[in-house]
């Protein structure tokens, strides 16, 4: 069991990496050239895979990286499955990350509660 999550993190990092290097490179929509991949989660078969997305910009951003990489997700997931060497090509689910959000407003609740807290270096 401990086998097959380690080979489909090591599966999922590589995936990571190729969206990550197509979207700079071969990419021509101007929606998806702000896109960073900040995380992929793929099962253990390696048929789907879960990609999390941050945008430079707005929420109105956001949603039109996902709406870029949607158009894109039927080029994406041919090169990934021929340049990763993979008997299935994962199909590929695109989420926006919102995990810096949710830190920042976490720390902005936590300076209101926290009166004595200055910002430290």
């Amino acid at each position: 069991m401990k086998k097959d999550s380690r080979r489909s993190q090591r599966v999922a990092d590589l995936v990571r990496a190729e969206i990550s290097s197509l979207l700079l490179i071969e990419a021509h929509d101007p929606d998806v050239k702000t896109v960073t991949i900040t995380d992929v989660e793929m099962p253990s078969d390696l048929k789907s895979a879960r990609v999390f997305f941050t945008a430079h910009g707005d929420e109105a951003a956001l949603d039109r990286a996902g709406a870029g990489l949607a158009r894109a997700a039927g080029f994406l997931r041919r090169e990934v499955g021929r340049r990763c060497g993979l008997r299935y090509a994962p199909e590929l689910f695109f989420e926006p990350d919102r995990t810096y959000d949710r830190g920042a407003r976490i720390d902005e609740l936590l300076s209101r509660v926290l009166p004595g807290r200055e910002e430290e270096p």
